[in-house]
């Protein structure tokens, strides 16, 4: 398990701006490190060279003679399969959340350093691939489902298997959303847990409690979206910055959308709401009470107890206590209250969990010696629902 995706070689990449001698210096760099690259000094002129040409990723600029690069950027994610990402030196104009929610796949601020743009580059080309992956994979799932429901075959062996694929490609993009977060593995141990427990305690049927354990850890998939720059930022964010890492939500509610399988509908809704808030002053949908998917708010509390407690890179780890405090001045207001009371009274419980996983070795959510293998497994019997 957790292999890298498979990119392939030489793939072709399409550079449009109405400046020549950028498309020349950003075709060269991307050449020499291994793309075919394309180039039109127009939208319209892409557009023509889309039709016969088959290219994974159109890097174009914004303000251009014509169509302009958002409006390109739109006929290219109605009629065609590629990716896109925007480049701009205009940012009081245009910026990060609103591109992104054209559809763009990244938002680069010119002058352009060559070295960021191959790095984001393959970002976007590493989701690109790992979306094919699980689309793949479930199209293979539905249709031996289909077969076992339509002629009741006895596909058993070959549809774990497909499980097993399915369920390895969710995890390397998980990894992949946090690769750089060196407490990533015992981060999503701790929130399934917490999780778990908080809606055992809420008295949610069995089947939901397990769900959202084994939904949990995909809560911050988004993520694989969001610039380094930001991600790792040791200082406060900017306005514009957070903007920007509030759109983890979507991005990841949009990588889990359309399957079949039960976990990964409430991974998709946790995706999306475990940052919406009580009061509504949460995003991305500003949504109140409970109009929030409960999975959302039992998520929402344990991550930020999470955090508050773990190491980031601009902060260091709060004490418990101090912790708590925090969370329980936003009864009624970030959470849900009574998600909070159960939180609250079960705090015994939360530290138990959480010295456990500090007490064991390092481990991510595909090894095989971890107690909680059985989430791993879990999501597997699933895959059928």
């Amino acid at each position: 398990m957790n292999q890298p995706v498979n990119i392939p070689e030489n793939l072709p990449i399409l550079i449009v701006d109405d400046e020549i001698p950028i498309t020349e210096m950003i075709s060269q760099a991307l050449g020499r490190a291994g793309y075919v690259c394309h180039t039109a000094r127009s939208a319209e002129a892409a557009l023509k060279i889309l039709l016969n040409t088959p290219v994974d990723v159109v890097i174009t600029d914004v303000r251009m003679p014509g169509m302009s690069g958002v409006d390109l950027l739109k006929k290219i994610k109605a009629g065609y399969s590629a990716d896109v990402m925007v480049m701009t030196g205009f940012t009081e104009d245009y910026n990060y959340e609103s591109i992104v929610a054209a559809g763009a796949s990244d938002f680069i601020q010119k002058p352009i350093s060559f070295r960021e743009l191959i790095i984001r580059l393959k970002r976007v080309l590493r989701m690109r691939y790992l979306l094919i992956e699980r689309d793949r994979m479930n199209s293979q799932l539905q249709e031996n489902l289909r077969i076992l429901e339509t002629y009741s075959i006895d596909l058993e062996n070959t549809h774990k298997e497909l499980e097993s694929a399915y369920l390895d490609t969710i995890n390397r993009l998980v990894a992949a959303a946090e690769y750089k977060d060196e407490d990533t593995g015992d981060h999503i141990i701790r929130i399934s847990r917490y999780c778990a427990l908080i809606a055992e305690k809420l008295g949610l049927p069995k089947e939901t409690a397990k769900l959202i354990r084994y939904a949990s850890p995909m809560h911050d998939i988004g993520k694989i979206g969001i610039p380094d720059r930001i991600l790792l930022k040791p200082d406060r964010l900017t306005m514009e910055e957070f903007e920007i890492i509030k759109t983890h939500t979507t991005i990841g509610a949009s990588i889990l959308e359309g399957s079949r399988a039960d976990v990964l509908k409430m991974a998709c809704e946790i995706a999306m709401y475990h940052h919406e808030k009580w009061n509504g002053k949460g995003y991305p949908h500003g949504l109140a009470g409970k109009a929030i998917p409960i999975c959302g708010r039992i998520v929402g509390i344990a991550d930020t107890f999470d955090a508050l407690t773990s190491k980031r890179p601009y902060k260091s780890p709060y004490p418990v206590d101090v912790a708590i405090d925090i969370i329980a001045a936003e009864r009624e207001k970030h959470f849900d209250p009574d998600v909070i009371d159960v939180f609250l009274s079960h705090l015994d419980e939360i530290c138990d969990i959480r010295q456990d996983v500090e007490t064991r070795k390092r481990v991510t959510i595909e090894d095989t010696d971890w107690s909680e293998r059985d989430v791993v497994d879990g999501i597997r019997d699933r895959f059928s629902a």
